[in-house]
């Protein structure tokens, strides 16, 4: 599969069979994860790789969240919580948590490590799609809450920028749909253009 290709006809597949991945593939897309473009090669990312009881990790910090912003710190409400984010982490056999650790290098600037994080994620994407496999790129507030920096060591600078859930797919893509590149393209070939 070429870049184009894989740009073109990777989809977002929630659903995923219970397979487990073999190891070599899992290493390969964090390794892509790393040739990601980064401004002063200050390489801002940290992956997080959750497998089996791994993802208790995550499905804690989610339920541990959710009980959080249910204002319920009873015993049997945490548990409730917990079960239900234990739920959402076992959706996929792997999930991979992907963070920022922006620079303190007061040259660099902040928005460009999130960035480079961000293409990071993207490199990684594209080859779960190249080596067959599928996955979900998951964000949403829990994602960004103290309680999720806490659960995986993170310092406060630092933030989870998703999850990527992956395996095998277990559902047909949709197919894709996007505006033209003409539709969100302004040609600028003179100061008189704008």
């Amino acid at each position: 599969m070429n870049v184009s290709e894989a740009i073109r006809t990777r989809r977002s597949i929630g659903k995923v069979k219970p397979d487990q991945v073999p190891q070599e593939m899992i290493e390969q897309i964090v390794e892509a994860g790393t040739w990601a473009p980064n401004h002063k090669l200050t390489e801002p990312w940290k992956f997080y790789v959750m497998q089996g009881e791994g993802r208790d990790i995550l499905g804690n910090a989610l339920g541990d969240i959710q009980a959080a912003n249910a204002g319920d710190t009873s015993e049997a409400a945490i548990a409730a919580a917990r079960e239900s984010g234990r739920i959402k982490a076992y959706r996929a056999p792997v999930v991979i948590g992907v963070a920022v650790q922006p620079s303190k290098d007061p040259k660099v600037i902040e928005l460009e490590e999130y960035g480079a994080v961000f293409a990071a994620i993207q490199n990684m994407l594209l080859e779960i799609h190249a080596l067959g496999l599928a996955a979900v790129w998951r964000t949403g507030e829990p994602c960004f809450h103290e309680l999720m920096n806490k659960a995986f060591g993170l310092q406060p600078d630092d933030k989870l920028l998703g999850f990527l859930y992956l395996g095998y797919p277990d559902m047909e893509p949709k197919p894709g749909r996007r505006q033209s590149a003409a539709s969100k393209t302004v040609w600028l070939n003179s100061t008189a253009d704008l």
